[in-house]
């Protein structure tokens, strides 16, 4: 076996199979691009849904990728064993309809043991299988020479995640040897096994069948293969280390973390599981923030919170008080910029994240102890536990661990629910899942779209008028000679001045007829061969494949999306000079009346900075820039300084948008002739939309004239009804207000005169108790605010007396009692008013020397003012 780094190995594998004629598919952003099923890119296949289901034919049906992916099911393991982690890199090849089984596993198997590629010996190497596959069988059997004993049938072995491709699957084994038998019961002592000398190496799955969405399986139109080898468990065999923190991905951030802590990790196991909470985690975190995610209390940003914030709770372990973490962002960048540099290049960005968001955290800490606290306070003398609810509250609302509360509750001999906390994060997950979409895999595969081939050419950059011959019509998957229904039916022409939604732009409509039938195109979308697909309906007449029709699209649609387009280029250039590099684009959508784009950053948008962005978007407008579009090999626009959308994925050769290199972007929308042509641009809104992505609304033209004549229209109006000029609004408002805080002042003047006029009254009812002053009333006031303000006044009168005192409003009734600090000792204001309270049907406390509370039976206010005078006769005779 060779020894080899981990960055050494994923080029190995990808660099094997470009010599087996694989395409190299780069590695996806971790936030899914058009796929809301998933929160997360999850795995090597996560990416090429798209393939598989039959949705895009790729350029070549052999592909293989080094794919970044978390998965966040299995957070509370991640430190304590010895391969869980959020953050992983799966190995993958993959055919889409063109090898299947026997290619697979022989191509497996080369490299795997071929002394040219990892050299494995192969009397290490196990393989399991389902075992109704008896094809595999027949292959590792017969092709590939290994003996029946070293092929384990498990029935598990079948990959099915819902309706979509599946099929079976082939595992592959190392035996790590004896060393490895510890902590595993002999049972399981077998590869597929729960043991760490059998280890799990590359899951080969057939995808044969098609799972349908009334729970039956039928026969895949075209077979694929799928594969997925985890990084970082190879590199740990390849490199001979026990666990995958050991290796070469992970060590320089424990040696960062040692320099840090001042701690050594190899010393024990529960200050190694620190270490590995920490570098696990700041290697996800990086990650996810660099491909646009960042930490919220929803969503991925809620994984991320909960991440940072688990691994600042094991930095306290190694006696790190401070934030730290964002100092280790460098490491990850160093070690992984060979293959992932957005790392490096958003380095600064990432570290202001964490490191934001460890100091919140940090105080936040706090809070969470307060809260604590008063939990405790509650149950000590009663149950003894805190609920699971409690927990959940204090976890979910003050980002407060769940192992600290553990902690926390055991050394004040305390116990916390678990299953009741369990059942809290259940519902949590229910919640998130359900805000997904429901569909969870790919799409059932459409074999007529996949096996039409015939090029379309799209014309809709010169014209917006064509004619055409019609290719194919399809109405539910079937190819049909003719159409005369009345449901939409799908058209593909061997060309089209349609465009298909892309890229952010909505589709074109329009209409399409011939002499005898007319429809009308109400979308367009790319097809797996990249042909435009009209889905059309009729107006009369019936639709004939090969016969000839004129297409026209919509033309005043078109020229207002047009102007729209590229106003969004302008405006993202606008953003990025304004606010920074970090504002990439996180979505967008085009349209005629308006525009929208999405874009990360952490703040609101402040006024000054939403006119900024307008103002240089107007600016270029009215200097009329030049609109150059033009096809350049990708590495020359790179060189030219293009900009490429995230997610986005480009060709060889790119189509590049340059404003006269105010903004330069890769695009395949149409855009304007001249900045001139958009006329004006106005943002009308800017919100957040998520966890750190902004959203601004646009509207350029027309649109954007029809809004400032609304405004116009406004502000007649609000002249209109303050009775003056336009030009004497602000003035007039600005008068209205300080007549209006002149007016407050005076009402507060005469609330405080009503007040002490009714004060003078309190001298019949202030009386003395022993040798206690008391005054023990029913006074009025709205609300327990008021009360207060009361209280403030009767106490500055009368500063030595026990002062208790009630109102009612809307049948409820307000407490509030205060004793002089000199009393305290003899009368406690929270006991009180806890009888007071008690008396009026509820609850109240507070302090020793003030006490507030209430009530819902305000028939019996009166006695509880009694019991102020009962409590302190009773106290006094105790003395």
């Amino acid at each position: 076996m060779k020894q080899m780094t981990g960055n050494e190995i994923r080029d190995l594998f990808i660099e094997f199979f470009k010599e087996k004629d694989h395409m190299v598919e780069p590695s996806a952003p971790l936030v899914p691009i058009d796929d809301d099923s998933l929160l997360w890119i999850n795995s090597g296949v996560a990416t090429l849904k798209k393939y598989f289901d039959g949705r895009i034919i790729p350029d070549n049906p052999r592909i293989v990728n080094a794919q970044k992916s978390i998965r966040t099911n299995d957070i509370e393991n991640v430190g304590f064993t010895a391969r869980h982690h959020t953050f992983f890199e799966m190995l993958g090849n993959f055919s889409i309809g063109d090898y299947f089984k026997k290619e697979s596993i022989t191509l497996a198997w080369e490299f795997l043991t071929s002394e040219n590629w990892m050299g494995f010996d192969e009397s290490l190497l196990y393989i399991t299988i389902h075992p109704e596959d008896t094809d595999a069988f027949n292959i590792w059997r017969e092709d590939i020479g290994l003996s029946e004993d070293r092929i384990i049938r498990i029935e598990g072995n079948f990959w099915d995640i819902g309706e979509g491709p599946c099929g079976p699957n082939s595992e592959i084994f190392y035996d790590r040897g004896p060393d490895y038998e510890y902590d595993a019961p002999d049972e399981e002592m077998y590869p597929g096994g729960e043991n760490e000398r059998y280890l799990e190496i590359w899951n080969l799955v057939f995808s044969e069948f098609n799972h349908n969405s009334d729970g039956t399986y039928t026969p895949l139109p075209k077979k694929n293969i799928d594969t997925g080898m985890g990084l970082e468990r190879i590199a740990s065999i390849v490199q001979n280390v026990p666990t995958n923190f050991d290796t070469d991905l992970f060590m320089p951030l424990l040696q960062k973390i040692e320099e840090v802590s001042g701690k050594n990790y190899g010393e024990n196991d529960q200050q190694d599981a620190a270490f590995k909470v920490i570098s696990d985690h700041v290697r996800t975190v990086s990650f996810a923030v660099a491909d646009g995610a960042l930490p919220s209390n929803e969503g991925r940003g809620y994984v991320l919170r909960r991440l940072l914030r688990r691994a600042v709770r094991f930095s306290k372990e190694l006696g790190v008080k401070d934030a730290f973490m964002f100092s280790l962002v460098d490491t990850v960048a160093d070690i992984m910029k060979g293959f992932y540099p957005n790392v490096e290049e958003k380095s600064d960005f990432i570290k202001e994240v964490v490191r934001k968001e460890e100091e919140r955290f940090l105080s936040t800490l706090d809070e969470g102890i307060r809260i604590y606290e008063s939990i405790k306070a509650s149950v000590k003398d009663t149950t003894g536990v805190i609920t699971g609810e409690e927990a959940f509250k204090l976890y979910d609302t003050y980002g407060f661990p769940y192992e600290l509360t553990k902690e926390y509750a055991e050394n004040d001999g305390l116990r916390v629910d678990d299953e009741g906390f369990r059942e809290e994060m259940k519902k949590q997950r229910e919640r998130a899942r359900s805000a997904r979409k429901a569909g969870e895999s790919m799409q059932v595969q459409s074999e007529t779209l996949s096996n039409f081939t015939e090029p379309s050419t799209f014309t809709g950059y010169e014209s917006m008028h064509e004619e055409a011959e019609l290719l194919l019509i399809v109405k539910d998957d079937q190819a049909l000679d003719s159409y005369d229904g009345e449901e939409t039916v799908e058209l593909i022409f061997d060309k089209t001045p349609f465009y298909a939604v892309s890229g952010g732009q909505t589709a074109d409509t329009g209409v399409i007829k011939n002499g005898t039938s007319e429809l009308r195109v109400e979308a367009v979308y790319k097809g797996p061969n990249n042909q435009n697909v009209h889905i059309a309906r009729l107006v009369n007449g019936a639709v004939e494949a090969g016969a000839s029709y004129s297409l026209s699209v919509d033309e005043d649609k078109r020229r207002f999306i047009v102007k729209n387009h590229s106003a969004t280029h302008l405006m993202h250039q606008a953003l990025k000079d304004t606010i920074g590099e970090h504002a990439n684009q996180a979505g967008s959508l085009v349209e005629a009346e308006r525009l929208r784009f999405d874009f990360s950053h952490l703040n609101p948008l402040t006024e000054e900075e939403i006119r900024t962005i307008e103002d240089a978007v107007n600016e270029k407008i009215y200097e009329g820039l030049d609109v150059q579009i033009s096809e350049m090999p990708i590495e020359d626009a790179k060189e030219k300084g293009a900009m490429a959308l995230f997610g986005e994925k480009y060709g060889d050769v790119v189509r590049v948008v340059d404003m006269e290199e105010y903004s330069v972007e890769l695009c395949g929308g149409i855009h304007v002739v001249n900045t001139a042509d958009i006329g004006l641009f106005k943002i009308i809104a800017e919100t957040g939309i998520g966890a750190g992505i902004r959203r601004i609304e646009a509207v350029t033209s027309k649109y954007a004239l029809e809004y400032y004549k609304q405004k116009e229209r406004q502000l007649q109006e609000v002249a209109s009804a303050l009775k003056v000029k336009e030009d004497n609004i602000a003035r007039k408002i600005s008068q209205l207000y300080d007549e209006r805080t002149e007016l407050k002042q005076e009402i507060k003047d005469l609330k405080s005169a009503s007040a002490k006029d009714k004060l003078t009254d309190l001298k019949d009812v202030k009386h003395e108790v022993g040798d206690v002053e008391l005054i023990a009333t029913e006074v009025s006031a709205k609300n327990a605010k008021e009360l207060r303000a009361v209280m403030d006044d009767v106490k500055s009168a009368n500063q030595d007396a026990v002062i208790a005192l009630g109102s009612v409003s809307d049948g409820k009734v307000a407490l509030v009692v205060t004793v002089p600090k000199d009393l305290t000792d003899r009368f406690k204001a929270g006991d009180i008013m806890k009888g007071m309270a008690e008396r009026v049907g509820g609850k109240g406390g507070g302090r020793p020397d003030m006490a507030q509370g209430g009530g819902t039976e305000p028939h019996n206010l009166t006695i509880a003012l009694q019991f102020v005078n009962d409590y302190i006769t009773t106290a006094l005779k105790r003395v």
